[in-house]
């Protein structure tokens, strides 16, 4: 018998609590079960974290993992020997692909567990990088980040907490299948019906971060940004170079707004980056002007290169635990420039339960800091996780694409003590596996279950989903239109991380040429802008890969 390749330890636990099949337009079933002078550097960063946002805003058109041992990661069959220049080789045999995870020795297990993660930097500043001629790090790319930057169309619930919808389409790899894992919060209220945030933003006003063509559109930004919070919110502002300042104690915005838009007007840029005295005196204010029933959340905005002081992100957040951990003070990282710090800010944004964006341009500006702003700043999940359970009757192998670093050991699933990731209203979460079935096989293929807390009383909760053989779709390119999107998104991002568009740890590679195909069909048959920045940065890529 075949063994099974995942992470995690432990028994399996079976306890699905609703359905929702795989196919397009199929129906669900769903039940829930309860178980929570220097005022003028003070805002140079924001501005230019949000810059290009007025107008963005206004119309003009230009979403601590306890790690399981490495040596229960997933798995595929072994890959082809490298050649003599270390590349490498394609699939060998009609069951099997290259894998750079095929050293992993095997794991009995047909579990999968991971926190949940709904960060985008790595997509969005691998697209600047690419629109600028540059070559993206691979290591910098996470393919999680690039499957979660597009908008799905996944059901959603009517309160807090998820829907869990499971579908599936066989690729042209003989018993090989894409399936995804896709969890919904609620809708943002457009009616801005959400409770009071108590923002603490912790600002780089190092020389860095003063950028030619930034500064008088970020200005005006920010003006902007301020008048779209409400009355009841609340704004610190703690502003760091080589050393860290309270600038602006905990402020409520009715009645005062005038005193932030007169900070605004008098921005100028300092010297060097202390970006650990930025985040530690950024958590000490939010401590201090913490507000009961509120979201109280760090934004930090930065481009995250840091130079002076402390910089490593376990050492930086060690010091703040006791914030975070007890009085629920959650961090929001936006990264900018283009030379960013992506690994510090990552890191910070995992272990400070948070989550990170990466702001380029004015489209981004509008979708961070205009129509995402509710889910940026409002919770409605805390410490959520989800397993995936393979039925051992139906798969031989699988494997999730990314989620590196958010995987968690099986059996801490339903730890609460075990940090998971915390998402915000009107966010999905996507996570995609290649799985190779056995040959013949019918029946369950799948079960996904996330658990979560309410980011209120703290209560566990969880909801699950199921998938069967009978509903894959008969051909990747046949599924939904936003499935297909993103398999693009996804074979996209192996293609960049190995650096070579020939190689690829996903069944069925299609190239970059036929991604670039692909994702221009998908962008006209959906009329999504960012499908069609997505089908750019494919052709910007394979200019530059070519």
């Amino acid at each position: 018998m075949e063994r099974y390749r995942t992470p995690g330890q432990g028994t399996p636990h079976r306890r699905t609590g609703s359905r929702h099949l795989g196919r397009p337009g199929a129906g669900s079933r769903h039940t829930d079960r309860p178980r929570t002078g220097r005022l003028r550097g003070a805002l140079l960063a924001l501005t230019a974290a949000s810059g290009l946002l007025l107008t963005a805003c206004s119309g003009s058109d230009t979403g601590t993992s306890s790690a399981s041992d490495s040596s229960h990661r997933n798995g595929f069959p072994a890959p082809a020997a490298p050649t003599a220049g270390g590349q490498q080789g394609s699939a060998q045999g009609e069951d099997s692909f290259a894998s750079p995870d095929a050293s992993e020795p095997a794991s009995p297990n047909h579990l999968s567990t991971f926190a949940l993660d709904v960060d985008t930097a790595s997509y969005e500043y691998a697209r600047r990088t690419l629109a600028e001629g540059g070559r993206p790090d691979p290591a910098t790319i996470r393919p999680e980040e690039f499957v979660n930057s597009f908008r799905q169309d996944y059901e959603r619930p009517d309160g807090n907490g998820f829907t869990v919808t499971v579908d599936g389409a066989r690729t042209d790899r003989k018993n090989w299948s894409l399936v995804r894992v896709g969890l919904a919060t609620r809708s943002a209220d457009a009616s801005g019906e959400r409770p009071p945030a108590a923002l603490t933003f912790v600002i780089d006003i190092s020389g860095s971060m003063a950028e030619p063509g930034r500064l008088d559109l970020a200005q005006k930004s920010l003006d902007t940004m301020t008048d779209r919070l409400r009355d009841d919110d609340s704004v610190a502002v703690v502003t760091f170079s080589e050393q860290a300042e309270t600038v602006l104690p905990m402020t409520r915005l009715g009645g005062h707004r005038g005193r932030i838009h007169d900070a605004i007007d008098s921005l100028e840029p300092t010297y060097s980056t202390n970006l650990g005295a930025g985040v530690e005196t950024g958590y000490a204010t939010a401590v201090e002007g913490r507000r009961e029933h509120a979201t109280n959340r760090v934004v930090l905005i930065s481009d995250a290169l840091a130079n002076e002081g402390d910089t490593d992100a376990d050492s930086i957040l060690d010091r703040i635990s006791t914030a975070r951990r007890e009085y629920g003070i959650t961090l929001f990282g936006v990264g900018v420039g283009s030379d960013y710090g992506d690994a510090l800010m990552e890191r910070l944004a995992d272990k400070g339960d948070g989550h990170t964006v990466y702001v380029s341009g004015q489209d981004e500006a509008r979708k961070v800091f205009c129509d995402e702003l509710p889910q940026n700043i409002d919770l409605t999940a805390r410490d959520a996780k989800a397993q995936v359970d393979f039925d051992p009757g139906t798969v031989a192998d699988f494997r999730l694409v990314g989620y590196d670093d958010r995987r968690v050991a099986d059996d801490d699933f339903r730890d609460d003590r075990v940090d998971g990731g915390e998402v915000g209203p009107g966010h999905t979460v996507t996570a995609l596996y290649a799985v190779r079935t056995r040959p013949g096989s019918d029946g369950r293929l799948a079960t996904a279950t996330v658990r979560w807390l309410d980011p209120d009383t703290r209560a566990p909760h969880e909801r699950s989903g199921e998938l069967r053989t009978g509903d894959l779709s008969g051909s990747l390119w046949e599924a939904s239109p936003r499935f297909q999107v993103t398999a693009v998104a996804a074979y996209f991002a192996d293609a960049l991380r190995q650096g070579d568009d020939r190689w690829s740890s996903l069944p069925g590679d299609p190239g970059l040429s036929e991604l670039q195909e692909r994702a221009d069909g998908l962008a006209k048959r959906t009329e999504d802008q960012d499908v069609r920045r997505l089908a750019d940065a494919i052709g910007a890529a394979r200019r530059g890969l070519g």
